[in-house]
């Protein structure tokens, strides 16, 4: 498989001869390239992680600005300042994160860009790598401005184009969207030609009547926005992202859009099944005339569609406003679910209560699914949190403390929620963790502890800090620093002193921020060394007031990765002669690597990654963990 990185010095023959296998990601990467980006920013975020971490391996090359920013808000204000400079920005998060920006991104629409702005929020139906689940289609029309749905890695790399040629034309922001499917789905691409950027400094030109947002200058621009609407509905309605596959070959029709498409297609081309079908790339404004159309020619049709009724509400709405008699189908009479992705037996089997299909009877549907095992997500093994969690709950139980609030937050250390360490009460959103504690110790008199990630406290765990020191309230917060924003790649955090390239960068260490913010309980420990950190919790716990304990060790993925490098990595095994069979190594500390077989405890040597905290007493209280010898 080609990398980005040999992509760009690939000829345009030869690119354009050989298409090439590319993750829906990466094919937006190379779409946003192809586009002529000179800014590109983003925090990480699962499905939408792999837009990055391709940029970031080429923006150097080829003279591209490139940052991950704080949070998604910071991002795209940031990506809205390059775009007033005329330079094609590109600004991509998953769909919370579009929550956490929501609030210039309903402004900017008003005021408009120069240089085109696209802004993709990957949503992530059924939830594979998210805390809910949400249809982010909802903001395109809350916020009236189009938007661009693909299906496929082709359809990725070509839609992202005529984005930015779309938010030039009307001087708007594009929402493009895509869900966990197409964005991890891989593709033949066919390839475009990259061109030469301008990498040269801008010049910012003023013009307050259109981008300072007070109340006299927005009630002209919303007119305005809402004349930008009604000329895009005719752009929809040209639009060749908006096409039927099949013409007249039934009187039954479905309309569909983005990942939904790909689940409709296969399930009626495995039971051949008959119907004409109109995918819509282009879902805001939406081709009204061309839906009107559709539907006048097809006595019944089927709206397929992922997550809300979006589609479906909208085109009632075009069917009654046109008096058009034909039978709807969809969500809103329950035909299809309201939750999760869909798949093609989910979509044959609705089909079969609205039409006859060959060989299938209603309530068919087999799950595949219900033969798989449930494997819940464990943290890696020598990860640092593991540590910090038995520490904290052996210093709870010690302390006699009874019934602790647990306020968790998003990020890997999320996994604390589940056996043995059971250290997790509240789980909401990023930063929600001391927002949370907050509420609870001024309503309470239980301990309440706090665990936040160093790169979640970055992005929105300050302000409640602040607000809990300012307020005098009684709380511990555990920042768990690992070095790096570990769930969504290992990208980079205002922590660290390299950038995602290695070059180097300021770094804003945790303790000096949370000093500042008026914190004077602030101590540092090394989860790996369990009695040092069972000390220090012990006392803390006895302290009233705001205290933060900063766990530092590096995220074992980064750490392993230096340590074979340097081939000085350790496995341990566990001596059977001293072993004491009190399985708390097994079902306390709940290391994968470690396993029983026959009633001897065991260590995978192919996954230990020789941290050796299972060694340490207060694990193993008979030190039958050694080094592999």
């Amino acid at each position: 498989m080609i990398s980005m990185t040999e992509l760009i010095h690939l000829t345009e023959d030869n690119i354009q001869r050989n298409p090439v296998l590319l993750l829906g990601n990466e094919a937006i990467a190379r779409g946003a390239v192809e586009a002529g980006i000179g800014f590109a920013t983003s925090y990480p975020g699962t499905p939408s992680s792999e837009v990055g971490d391709t940029l970031s391996r080429v923006v150097d090359d080829l003279g591209i600005k490139f940052l991950y920013s704080v949070n998604e808000k910071v991002a795209l204000e940031s990506a809205f300042a390059a775009s007033l400079t005329g330079m094609r920005s590109l600004v991509f998060m998953k769909h919370v994160g579009l929550n956490v920006a929501s609030d210039p991104f309903m402004s900017i629409v008003y005021t408009g860009v120069r240089g085109g702005l696209v802004v993709m929020s990957a949503d992530d139906p059924s939830m594979f790598s998210s805390q809910n689940e949400q249809d982010n289609r909802h903001y395109a029309d809350l916020a009236h401005l189009p938007m661009l749905e693909p299906s496929n890695p082709q359809e990725a790399k070509d839609f992202i184009i005529a984005a930015f040629e779309l938010s030039e034309k009307y001087h708007i922001p594009v929402l493009f969207r895509t869900t966990t499917r197409v964005s991890h789905m891989r593709g033949l691409v066919n390839m475009g030609s990259i061109p030469e950027i301008n990498n040269a400094r801008r010049k910012f030109v003023r013009d307050p009547k259109r981008f300072v947002s007070l109340p006299s200058n927005a009630i002209g621009l919303k007119k305005e926005l809402m004349n930008k609407i009604g000329d895009l509905t005719t752009e929809s309605d040209l639009s060749v992202f908006n096409n039927v596959s099949t013409d007249m070959v039934s009187n039954i029709g479905a309309i569909t859009s983005g990942a939904a498409y790909n689940s409709l297609m296969d399930a009626i081309t495995d039971h051949s099944v008959e119907m004409d079908v109109m995918k819509i790339g282009f879902t805001n404004p939406l081709p009204e005339r061309r839906i009107a159309d559709f539907l006048r020619k097809h006595e019944k049709v089927v709206i397929v569609e992922e997550l809300d009724p979006y589609l479906e509400t909208k085109i009632r709405a075009i069917a009654q406003m046109n008096r058009i008699n034909t039978t709807i189908y969809g969500k809103m009479d329950g035909y299809f679910p309201l939750s999760y992705e869909l798949n093609p037996d989910v979509v044959i089997d609705s089909l079969s209560h609205i039409i006859p299909v060959n060989d299938y009877s209603p309530g068919n549907k087999i799950s595949k699914n219900s033969q798989i095992a449930p494997r819940p997500p464990v943290l890696c093994p020598g990860c640092p949190h593991r540590g910090t969690y038995y520490a904290v709950k052996r210093s709870v139980k010690m302390a006699n403390i009874k019934d602790p609030i647990y306020a968790s937050d998003i990020g890997c250390y999320s996994l604390g929620t589940y056996d043995p360490f059971d250290e997790a009460d509240t789980i909401i959103s990023m930063g929600s963790s001391i927002g949370v504690a907050n509420g609870f110790s001024m309503v309470t008199d239980q301990k309440v502890i706090a665990f936040i990630g160093d790169s979640t406290f970055y992005h929105s765990g300050m302000p409640p800090l602040a607000n809990a020191v300012h307020n005098n309230l009684n709380m511990l917060v555990v920042i768990m620093d690992n070095g790096t924003t570990a769930m969504t790649g290992q990208q980079p955090n205002p922590g660290e002193d390299r950038d995602y390239n290695g070059k180097p960068v300021t770094p804003i260490p945790l303790e000096d921020v949370v000093k500042g913010l008026g914190v004077r309980n602030v101590f540092i420990i090394d989860p790996y060394n369990l009695k040092e950190s069972l000390i220090t919790i012990n006392r803390i716990l006895h302290e009233t007031g705001v205290s933060v304990i900063i766990s530092r060790q590096e995220c074992a993925i980064n750490r392993d990765r230096k340590l074979r490098k340097k081939g000085v990595m350790e496995v341990y095994v566990v001596n059977q002669d001293k072993c004491g069979k009190c399985m708390n190594c097994v079902e306390n500390f709940s290391c994968p690597a470690l396993f029983v077989e026959s009633g001897e405890i065991h260590i995978n040597p192919s996954i230990c990654d020789g941290c050796g905290v299972c060694a340490e007493p207060l694990v193993c209280p008979f030190k039958a963990i050694e080094v592999r010898k």
